[in-house]
């Protein structure tokens, strides 16, 4: 897969961007190529480099194609107002936001940021972001076979049948995709992405069986969005945020089938951080293998899944576990109230609720989903949930999602 490089004239200086209205295409990246610095591949002493990571689904997603777009081109509409005025009280310098629906020419991720979060919501200030960048997803791209095994294939954008029957679940292409804002360079000519990894091909897989028939394995994505790595630039060190969505491991049958993808979809990113368990996976652009063992690494976003509450097999405690991880366990206030007081299967569930970052229904309860899981050979200064308590300020904000955003302060080169 090759990504479109489109240069941006900001304070006299080329930044990468989405797109603009003086915009000219390039076969480049933006500025001078960059070299990958990470660590452990220089004798040279660089100077630590202390940053926020965010990941954070604002629920940008809408049920047509253009329909975001159209409603980010009012800078006075709501709910994205209030998504981007939590990440101004926050102010990440890097955040990934989960379910913002993809268009080829980054128009969306434009005007979220342009109309949104580059002017003050609410007291606060607002926040530059002269990296930015959504990515292609599965979401919506039809499979062309029967892959919830009713009868039907669906052909007709916009209908439930269509959307099952995609790649990843969603009504036209791009719905529920994700994209990345950055106070750093974002090196996009060095992107891995995922997207078209076929499930058959990770060893040991948990594909249901008897479920698919043969036609739909040789061609299923085990990505239900995406899978990117992708390089910042941080100083002089190369920061990896390695971005998902895995599918909710919900909505299926005996046969658990967005169950076991969600949880290899969490594998994947499990056996990429750790090379001896990688080789066989495979890019969009057929380079082969995972990161390298010295790499500083983020994984982050929504990834659907609760070590205590909705693990099935273990997928997410094993990442959360490993010693190439640092789970900063981040908590709120907010998080042990709501867990508290809402009752249904909160009652039930075995993790603490001060880690809870989604809150859905009473018959689905909270849970922890929402992840900045940081290399272990960072370190970790902070790590929090925005959820404020209902008597505390911006309680109101929490609203806007079903989800809250999650941070996790890091210094680079401090070892």
């Amino acid at each position: 897969m090759k990504f479109k490089h489109v240069l941006v004239l900001i304070t006299c200086s080329f930044v990468l961007s989405g797109c603009s209205s003086s915009e000219e295409e390039t076969d480049g990246d933006a500025g001078e190529p960059t070299t990958q610095h990470d660590a452990g591949d220089t004798a040279e002493q660089v100077e630590p480099v202390s940053l926020r990571v965010a990941t954070f689904n604002g629920s940008l997603y809408r049920q047509e194609s253009g329909q975001l777009i159209e409603e980010l081109s009012d800078p006075d509409s709501e709910q994205p107002g209030q998504i981007a005025e939590i990440i101004q009280i926050k102010r990440p310098d890097v955040v990934l936001v989960n379910e913002l629906d993809y268009d080829e020419e980054n128009e969306a991720a434009r005007l979220f940021n342009e109309n949104f979060l580059a002017v003050p919501q609410g007291e606060q200030e607002a926040i530059d972001y002269p990296y930015y960048y959504a990515f292609p997803s599965n979401t919506g791209i039809p499979s062309g076979h029967d892959l919830d095994a009713n009868g039907v294939v669906g052909t007709e954008e916009g209908t439930e049948d269509y959307a099952q029957d995609a790649f990843g679940y969603g009504r036209f292409p791009g719905q529920y995709a994700f994209g990345v804002y950055s106070k750093y360079h974002l090196d996009i000519d060095a992107v891995r992405s995922f997207q078209h990894f076929l499930w058959k091909d990770m060893p040991d897989h948990r594909m249901p069986e008897d479920f698919y028939d043969d036609g739909a394995i040789e061609v299923f994505r085990l990505s239900s969005k995406n899978h990117v790595d992708l390089p910042i630039d941080v100083g002089d060190h190369r920061l990896h945020l390695l971005a998902s969505h895995p599918t909710p491991p919900a909505f299926d049958g005996p046969e658990q089938r967005n169950v076991r993808r969600n949880q290899d979809e969490i594998r994947l990113w499990h056996d990429y951080i750790r090379p001896d368990d990688a080789g066989y996976l495979y890019d969009d652009e057929g380079r082969e293998g995972g990161l390298d063992e010295n790499s500083y690494f983020v994984i982050a976003g929504d990834l659907n899944s609760d070590p205590n509450d909705s693990d099935e097999f273990g997928a997410i405690a094993d990442l959360l576990d490993d010693p190439r991880t640092s789970d900063p366990k981040p908590s709120s206030e907010g998080g042990q109230h709501s867990g508290e007081t809402r009752g249904g299967r909160n009652d039930d569930h075995t993790g603490e609720h001060k880690y809870d970052t989604s809150q859905w229904s009473p018959a689905v309860g909270n849970m922890r989903v929402d992840y900045a899981i940081p290399s272990s050979n960072m370190s970790v200064e902070d790590s929090q949930v925005f959820w404020p308590a209902p008597d505390e300020p911006h309680a109101d904000l929490v609203t806007a999602t079903d989800h809250r955003l999650v941070w996790v302060d890091i210094t680079l080169g401090d070892d």
